[in-house]
């Protein structure tokens, strides 16, 4: 939307507060909310703000900052008016007093990355699958029991929240994104709803504005949505698989009628990319101390760095062709998960895979027999590595990556490594029910 437009929805629509959105290191939305009247102010000259206390931004003698409006993000928020009166958003790219980008901005960070591929004439598509739980409320404190007990697309009265996700699906179409499908997932209160693929910076605001409307809607039926990835023990986890494709002059560059399972070199270059730099991507794509709990054989989570077409056990798999729609041939990252932040991770996944290209990596052969019923010395002989198997492991891999740190930038890469290593900390300090228990009388 063009400034003048926006200030004509903004008087029709009786909006009278502007949130102007961020995301901070973590993917945490940050926000500072304007009224109306500050709002083409804002757009034409950007909103001051202290960015020392924002994780992974600057020191306190650096904290000027500026928020500069993406107008194409403007939305009104579907949950939120009083008295008739609306509220709405804009995401924000992050500036610095002399006029120049933040480099520590996480959406600035994916735009780099990109613009390296459009050097190359591609355009990088992605589609995730973000998987969620719903946990029921009591006097606003959050209950460990899931909301329901149905499973795998089941229906009600099994699936006690279907019109939770219609009314999730209703708000995210009023923000602007086009929901495909939405299902009930394998696990008691989990969910899935699925948006359609789009340009990595688009997706990413998306995937921002998914999390924030689901945990909306769902705190308005008396509900907390939690994407935390691994939330009850015993039973899945949540992902967000990542499908994903190059385009160059609107043609899909992964598509090769006569390659297996019609990829072209460029895909196989692209997915070898992704196997290399698998053990150091994982800090980014899975990056909480939780995320290893989801990461483990048995519950349909990838562990082995390894690729194929029918193997849901592998990292990467490659949906079936389907004729007269070579645009959709692509390849479905399946170990990143939903506490990711989605710029960061976007730009690692793309780095990584362009250097698969630049270099002419050629991936393995791939793997059709599930990797989870294969002994350790079956998996040893076909050289199959796996991901690391905890965050420090995770992260002693990242520091090693110099095409990852190159990714993310000398500022951002120190400042995710710093706080990483600081969540390890926090951990592994803790003294655990579970060590408790099996410790304080035994010993």
């Amino acid at each position: 939307m063009e400034k003048e437009e926006i200030m004509e929805t903004v008087k029709k629509e009786n909006v009278k507060l502007i949130e102007l959105q961020f995301s901070d290191i973590d993917g945490q939305i940050k926000s500072v909310t304007i009224p109306d009247h500050k709002l083409e102010e804002a757009i034409d000259r950007g909103q001051w703000f202290d960015g020392s206390s924002i994780q992974g931004f600057t020191r306190i003698f650096e904290s000027d900052m500026y928020l500069k409006p993406d107008t194409e993000t403007f939305n009104t928020l579907p949950w939120k008016s009083m008295n008739g009166h609306k509220v709405a958003r804009i995401i924000c790219d992050v500036y610095m007093p002399d006029g120049k980008p933040f480099a520590g901005d996480p959406r600035h960070i994916l735009k780099m990355a990109v613009e390296k591929a459009h050097e190359a004439g591609l355009e990088y598509y992605v589609g995730p699958e973000l998987e969620f739980f719903l946990f029921q409320t009591n006097n606003g404190k959050i209950e460990t029991a899931p909301h329901d007990v149905g499973g795998y697309f089941d229906f009600a009265p099994m699936d006690l929240a279907s019109d939770v996700r219609k009314d999730i699906i209703f708000s995210l179409e009023q923000l602007g994104l086009e929901v495909e499908a939405s299902h009930h997932e394998v696990a008691f209160g989990q969910h899935e709803i699925d948006f359609k693929y789009g340009k990595a910076v688009q997706t990413a605001d998306n995937v921002l504005t998914f999390k924030y409307a689901v945990k909306a809607v769902a705190h308005a039926h008396g509900l907390y949505a939690s994407f935390m990835p691994k939330p009850i023990f015993g039973i899945n986890g949540s992902g967000m698989h990542v499908h994903q494709s190059l385009f160059k002059n609107g043609e899909n560059v992964f598509y090769d009628s006569g390659g297996k399972y019609m990829l072209s070199a460029t895909a196989r270059h692209f997915i070898a990319g992704q196997l290399e730099h698998a053990r150091a991507l994982a800090a980014i794509i899975a990056p909480t101390v939780n995320s290893y709990k989801r990461l483990v054989p048995g519950y349909e989570a990838p562990v082995y760095i390894s690729w194929g077409q029918i193997n849901r056990s592998a990292m990467i798999r490659i949906p079936r062709y389907s004729k007269g729609r070579e645009s959709g041939t692509r390849a479905e990252l399946r170990c990143p998960d939903p506490s990711s932040n989605p710029y960061l991770a976007f730009a690692a996944m793309l780095s990584a895979g362009l250097d698969g290209i630049k270099k002419k990596l050629s991936p393995p052969d791939p793997v059709e027999e599930s990797l989870y019923d294969f002994s350790e010395e079956k998996i040893a002989k076909l050289g199959i590595k796996t991901l690391p198997g905890s965050l420090i492991e995770a992260v002693g891999e990242l520091e090693k990556d110099p095409i990852l740190k190159e990714a993310l930038g000398k500022h951002t890469f120190e400042k995710y490594i710093e706080a990483k290593k600081a969540e390890w900390d926090g951990y592994r300090l803790q003294v655990t029910p579970w060590e408790l228990k099996r410790y304080l009388e035994k010993i």
